[in-house]
């Protein structure tokens, strides 16, 4: 068996498929979430220790890269949920079709970019 074979893969020349990239952006989302989660515990707890911290906190919240890190969050949060609703319903075996597949994904990446760009409209 002598097969040319690629001795490792070079992740930067895959194309994926629409599917595959929204699976990964699941997991990264998943990710980037879980890792706000002390940051958002944070905040929740300079919200509720006193009114001065509150209002500390709801000045700092005004900052420009504050509310980029927010629309971050957001797109995460929301990527995050109506992919996870996809792969639930693939999971039920709805959509497992190749059309019915990439549509879905197509789908995903609509809804949770324009959801995000309202919620941006809406914290700017």
């Amino acid at each position: 068996m002598n097969k040319k074979r690629p001795v490792h893969l070079n992740l930067l020349k895959i194309s994926l498929p629409l599917p595959g990239l929204i699976s990964i952006l699941h997991r990264a989302s998943g990710v980037i979430l879980f890792l706000a989660l002390p940051l958002l515990l944070l905040m929740l707890q300079f919200s509720l220790h006193s009114p001065e911290s509150y209002a500390q906190l709801g000045q700092t919240l005004q900052h420009p890269l504050i509310k980029i890190m927010w629309l971050g969050l957001l797109w995460g949060f929301v990527h995050h949920f109506c992919c996870g609703i996809r792969h639930l319903a693939l999971d039920m075996h709805y959509g497992v079709k190749l059309a019915q597949a990439r549509a879905s994904s197509r789908w995903v990446m609509i809804i949770s970019v324009f959801t995000t760009l309202l919620l941006g409209a809406w914290l700017w």
